[in-house]
This record gives structure tokens, sequence and C-alpha cells, in this order.
């Protein structure tokens, strides 16, 4: 049996739950080690363009917890060395060699 719920109650429950959500994406508990960051790059690499994030991270050749692998995978997207296509799946697109052409002195804005 449903009863009435005053809107003082909805506002509180909702700013919980605002408070709760925006507490816990700040709140990372395990951070990546390095050797786990180059197993992932090395994996997305490998398999650029064939997975989506959730299948990237089942065949991944260890196994990582899936916060710690969201966290790697926000950092990858964030330094641009991997995008997301509209299907979702994740490919490699750093490209160092590139890097370097345009680094060079003699390509600089002056």
């Amino acid at each position: 049996m449903v009863g009435y719920v005053s809107g003082d109650f909805i506002f509180k429950l909702i700013s919980y739950i605002y408070l709760y959500n925006k507490k816990m994406k700040k709140q990372i508990l395990h951070y990546p080690r390095l050797d786990t960051v180059l197993m992932v790059e090395e994996t997305i690499r490998g398999h650029s363009g064939e997975f989506k994030k959730k299948q990237l991270w089942e065949n991944l050749p260890r196994k990582v917890m899936y916060q710690t692998y969201c966290t790697i995978i926000d950092y990858l997207l964030d330094s641009h060395k991997v995008a997301v296509d509209r299907e979702g799946k994740i490919a490699w697109i750093w490209n160092p060699e590139l890097v370097k052409k345009y680094l060079k002195p003699e390509l600089t804005v002056r």
C-alpha cells in the first residue's frame, strides 16, 4: 500500500542522491599501477577498433577491477591516446611519429 509522501521528503531524498553521486564520482578506490596501464594500452593497440569498453575489459590478459579499468580508460581518453567511435568501440589513435613531425622547430608559430 502506497501512502502519501511529502514534498519535503522527496526533496531530501533527491538531495541525498545528488550528493552521494557527486561524492562517488570523485572517489577512486584503486589507482592503477604503471604495468596495468601499459597492459591496457597494449591490448587496445593490438585490438584497435574491435571491442567496446566492457568487451575490452573482459579480454584483458590479467584481471583488473572494473573501477580501476575505467580510471585507465578515462586517462587514455583525456590524453588523446584512444578514441571511441559511434558504436562505442575503442581505437588507438596516438601516433608519436606524427607528434615529432609537428614539434620540429621549423613548424613553430611566430
